[in-house]
């Protein structure tokens, strides 16, 4: 038998509390479930046969993020872009984005690959300039927006810290297009002629961490609830079994 006399004051205090720890876990478990649909989704594009470009324009574009795309076109090497501060293992480098000219006239941004620091210039690595049309294999990636803490994009001297897609292609000769500024593709691992830049750095680092979050919040409750009812056992406003804490004589 349980019988609790509750305090105002202590159940004024803990009753929100507890009711925010328990809408903030489940909360957390319908983030868990959005989450999943969405690596879900991901899985599902990786494995799928690379979309022809023209296709993917059909509707939301990111409706295939982290899918391939076939797309062939002509780059334009002289409004290429320099990502910083990309590593591959020890060594420092960039990573190389250049606009592509499709066959149908658009201007998309590729991102070819990392190069290291001392191939920063084009002119170091002439072979894989190519000027030909080329057929190409994409990873479909979202426009990115600028980190808390990151640093500003330079433009003006070409440095970047995020893929600015509708800004890049600006600058590319673009014309604004709500469709193509809102992502850019990555090379897959195909070698590119003179082996830079190296394709296939497409990482896909998406966390599911809800569920842990969730009993976080729930356990969070649970301990709320037991030092709730054990100060009304000390205070001897709880029975459980017809036992009250004793008084001290």
């Amino acid at each position: 038998m349980f019988k609790l006399r509750p305090l105002l004051g202590p159940t004024l205090v803990s009753l929100p509390i507890l009711v925010l720890c328990l809408g903030l876990g489940i909360w957390q478990m319908e983030r868990r479930e959005w989450k999943r649909d969405i690596l879900d989704r991901i899985a599902a594009n990786q494995s799928a046969t690379p979309m022809p470009f023209d296709e993917l324009l059909k509707g939301d574009p990111l409706r295939r993020e982290y899918g391939k795309v076939a797309v062939t076109g002509t780059f334009l090497h002289a409004s290429e872009f320099h990502l910083a501060a990309r590593s591959r293992g020890n060594d420092v480098g960039i990573q190389v984005v250049t606009p592509l000219k499709t066959e149908g006239g658009q201007i998309v941004l590729f991102d070819r690959g990392w190069v290291p620091s001392e191939k920063k210039d084009p002119a170091t690595r002439p072979q894989g300039q190519v000027t030909t049309a080329v057929p190409l294999i994409g990873v479909v990636r979202r426009s990115q927006v600028q980190r808390q803490f990151a640093p500003d994009n330079v433009p003006d001297k070409n440095v970047w810290f995020h893929v600015d897609v509708p800004l890049m292609r600006r600058m590319a000769g673009g014309t604004p297009d709500p469709v193509l500024d809102t992502f850019f593709l990555e090379a897959d691992t195909a070698p590119n002629p003179g082996g830079l830049p190296l394709g296939g750095q497409t990482q896909l680092d998406i966390p599911n961490d809800h569920l842990q979050y969730a009993i976080t919040w729930f356990l969070l409750a649970l301990a709320l609830v037991g030092v709730y009812l054990s100060y009304h056992w000390e205070n001897g406003r709880l029975t459980v079994n017809g036992r009250t804490k004793a008084k001290a004589p």
